[in-house]
């Protein structure tokens, strides 16, 4: 898939539910029991779904490292397809731009795991015309928004398509 003419497509993942009853910084915050199953879960849906990534760019925080780890070994893809972006935790939408803009144009598609609100910053960028829940989430944890990008990721701009979303939260 090294054609960089075709549609790229973006998966956004939010990390699993963490563990709120450790005594530790929140970047070392890790998954909880649901956090983990959801995690696995999710990366079975990608793998019937045959949405295996050609990349994964993770935060490098704890929760959202080990949620990437999980789905990678779910989907049987070698630890090397995991590359981790600091600038992901606490992430702005600027910085998530970035990362989406330095990602290589042979990468078709993309698996970005992160945080909120940086994330729901992201995809509402992208997908301006989403509906949010009634709740008033946008990214849950474990939730997966999927999107269609007309676009390389270099020249990656606003106003993309969303295809579906998948949320695993409850």
């Amino acid at each position: 898939m090294g054609d960089t003419l075709m549609n790229k497509e973006l998966l956004l993942l939010r990390h699993g539910k963490s563990d709120w009853n450790t005594d530790t910084s929140d970047f070392n915050r890790p998954l909880n029991n649901r956090g983990k199953r959801n995690a696995q879960e999710m990366g079975e849906w990608l793998n019937e779904q045959q949405l295996l990534p050609d990349l994964i760019i993770s935060s490098s925080a704890n929760r959202a490292l080990s949620t990437a780890k999980i789905v990678c070994k779910s989907l049987s893809l070698p630890s090397h397809t995991i590359k981790t972006d600091d600038l992901i935790y606490e992430a702005r939408l600027a910085d998530l731009r970035q990362a989406l803009l330095q990602t290589p144009d042979s990468v078709h598609r993309l698996l970005l795991v992160g945080h909120n609100p940086g994330l729901e910053y992201l995809l509402s960028y992208l997908a301006p015309d989403i509906s949010i829940a009634a709740d008033g989430k946008l990214m849950p944890t474990a939730a997966l928004a999927y999107l269609e990008v007309d676009a390389q990721w270099s020249s990656l701009q606003g106003d993309c398509w969303v295809q579906r979303v998948k949320d695993l939260a409850n």
